[in-house]
């Protein structure tokens, strides 16, 4: 071992905890008040419209769209809302008009399996277009079977015209009234942009600690959180033209507008992420003052005002990296601050019309289109060849359990049966001392407002939650809620017997179609960061920040799915942990190009092509060996000591990737 290399564990970097663990832990999000409060109110409102003019068929309806919605509900700006509400709504009121176009008909058993199958296929490749794509794909499903099963209102297309009316009652609740100013802290992106430095002033604090690599995970979710709810920037013309001269108008800037302000901090923030991903690479800490430094900050963000500017202490940085933190964190105060600071910009690049087609028509989207109507062709043929009662709950199980995009299969599977059998004793429960309407009422609301918390804490906990409000619309439609309960616990536990045997354990989709892909990518967004770096001769370029965050999602992505495997039972479980040390490699790569991108600004060092050359074809190997589906034997490598600031960060990073991809020593 070179001298110059720090003490690197020979152990792989593999999980601890098992898996059985993982899968039945639940998370604990905050309490999303806004959203809870609006998808009880949408739901009591469109109830109660349909008791008061005694169509509450029509009211149940109603009902299912402000729930709907409310799935696509997040704290987020109101453009936001909108966009997510209004792609995932339109899908679901598309659906059910299949699905009741197919029991108006009065179709058979054959016909009915093949159009749900059908739609399965189509949602299935929908959901592999994004999250957007994806929620409209499950809603598509999830109300055609609705629809083909429901007693459905006169005339019969009424089912799909009054379901977006709920989704519109939750949208219109979250518009702010006008001429009501928030404050400050109240605005979802500078309450996104205090998390960030929340998470950042953690994550000083645990350099130079094993805790560190965690604090690096939630630092990247809360970037990418900001990332996601930015208000766009405006486009107003600096120097409006003569009105006879013809000259265009200069849009480079813009006025200073609160989203300007937000844009600023936000880019600020990224280059203090940069510099501290670097010092957390080198393992080296900053004195306990500086890592105050970023609290500090998030709390001025919140009070929208600065009387005193954030102070950063004079502690003489004596690294590159320290360097680029302290310049960070003094940019950073003084946008805050609302000041002048010399900062690089991270422009996106244009949306690219074709991705949305192509991605529709990729093997991917047709692999899990065909793995879903699979899965709904065997449930339409049990349920038809079966004594029933409620034929659509089959389909509308597998639509909810079969969804890899949103974790572990197996886990959904197993918790979507528990969740019912819970969620059916609780109504069962209720539903005995025989409520009247107005109190069904009062119960759905209840149901449908723990829903945005009961979603992010854990899928069995969302089910218990959605079993008795569906049972409750069902006794409000008209329908005997006490003959629905304990049949629907055998048709979820048949459902999800279908989604394991014929979607999980029969079907070859496995780790290597959902982990490798995201490692190639983030491989490859890596490697272009690392030329941005290299080919630098002056200030950061505006090119790099944005290479940067793109390398820094793709790598959370690919942690996200590779923690997601790690939930199920061996061999996917297994296979999962096989990556996991080469996923901790490209982030600890990430960490480096950081680390050498200040060495190059403070430092005045010049990249050896060597080097370059080293880092560039480890990670062809790694990207070769994830597209062959073959996991590095090596060991991640686990620093105990600072990097020598005088040697190259891409030198050790290459030796590190050595150590994971051969197990050779470094050279």
């Amino acid at each position: 071992m070179s001298p110059n290399t720090p003490n690197a564990s020979a152990t792989p970097a593999t999980p601890a905890t098992p898996w059985w663990a993982r899968a039945a832990r639940p998370a604990r999000p905050p309490l999303p008040w806004a959203p809870m409060a609006r998808a009880a109110l949408a739901m009591a409102l469109a109830l109660a419209a349909g008791l008061l003019a005694h169509r509450v068929d029509l009211g149940v309806f109603a009902g299912l769209g402000a729930m709907h919605a409310t799935m696509n509900d997040r704290v987020e700006p109101v453009r936001l809302r909108a966009r997510r509400i209004a792609t995932a709504v339109p899908a679901s009121a598309l659906g059910m008009l299949i699905g009741s176009a197919l029991q108006h008909a009065q179709v058979g058993a054959l016909a009915l399996g093949a159009g749900l199958t059908l739609t399965a296929f189509v949602s299935g490749a929908l959901s592999a277009t994004g999250p957007r794509g994806s929620a409209a794909g499950l809603l598509l499903l999830v109300s055609a079977t609705l629809g083909s099963g429901m007693p459905l209102p006169h005339p019969w297309w009424a089912a799909a015209a009054v379901l977006p009316a709920g989704a519109v009652l939750v949208l219109l609740l979250g518009v702010p009234l006008r001429g009501r100013r928030r404050a400050p802290g109240a605005d979802p992106a500078v309450r996104a942009l205090a998390a960030v430095y929340d998470a950042l002033g953690r994550m000083l604090a645990d350099l130079g600690t094993p805790q560190g690599s965690a604090s690096r995970q939630v630092l990247t979710a809360r970037l990418n959180q900001l990332q996601d709810v930015l208000p766009p920037l405006p486009r107003h013309p600096r120097n409006p033209p003569a009105p006879d001269t013809g000259t265009a108008p200069d849009t480079d800037t813009a006025p200073d507008t609160a989203a300007h302000r937000v844009h600023t901090m936000y880019r600020a923030a990224l280059a203090a992420t940069e510099a501290a991903t670097g010092l957390l690479w080198a393992w080296r800490p900053v004195p306990p003052e500086v890592a105050a430094v970023p609290g500090l900050l998030a709390r001025a963000v919140e009070r929208g005002s600065v009387e005193v500017p954030v102070p950063v202490p004079d502690w003489s940085p004596d690294t590159p990296s320290r360097q680029a933190l302290d310049a960070a964190l003094r940019a950073a105060a003084a946008t805050v601050a609302g000041r002048e600071a010399v900062l690089s910009t991270a422009p996106a690049p244009p949306p690219d019309p074709w991705r949305l087609r192509v991605r529709l028509v990729s093997p991917g989207a047709a692999r899990y289109g065909a793995r879903l109507a699979l899965c709904i062709a065997v449930g339409a043929a049990l349920t038809a060849a079966l004594p029933l009662s409620r034929s659509y709950w089959v389909p509308m199980t597998i639509a909810f359990v079969l969804k890899p995009d949103l974790g572990s299969v197996f886990l959904r599977a197993v918790s979507r049966a528990v969740g019912t059998v819970l969620g059916v004793a609780v109504t069962a429960a209720v539903l005995s001392l025989a409520p009247g309407p107005w109190a069904l009422v009062a119960i759905a609301a209840l149901c449908v407002a723990l829903l945005p918390y009961a979603t992010a804490a854990h899928y069995g906990l969302n089910t218990v939650v959605m079993t008795p409000m569906a049972l409750v619309l069902l006794q409000l439609g008209g329908q005997d809620g006490a003959a629905e309960f304990w049949p629907r616990v055998l048709d979820t536990v048949l459902a999800s017997a279908i989604v394991l045997l014929f979607g999980h354990l029969l079907w070859p989709e496995r780790p290597r179609h959902r982990i490798e892909p995201r490692l190639v990518s983030a491989a490859a967004a890596l490697k272009a960061y690392l030329a941005s770096v290299v080919r630098q001769d002056g200030p950061e370029p505006r090119s790099e920040v944005w290479l940067r965050r793109t390398a820094y999602r793709a790598l959370a992505d690919a942690r996200a799915e590779v923690e997601r495997g790690l939930a199920e039972p061996p061999p996917t479980g297994r296979h999962a942990a096989e990556w996991l040390p080469a996923t901790a490699a490209l982030e600890r790569l990430s960490g480096a190009v950081a680390a050498f991108a200040a060495q190059r600004r403070y430092g005045g060092r010049v990249p050896e092509p060597a080097e370059v050359e080293r880092v560039g074809r480890a990670l062809d190997e790694l990207t070769a060996a994830a597209r062959a589906h073959r996991p590095p034997t090596g060991a991640a490598a686990r620093p105990t000591r600072p990097h020598d600031p005088s040697r190259s960060a891409l030198g050790r990073a290459a030796d590190e990737l050595d150590t994971l991809l051969v197990g050779r020593p470094p050279r």
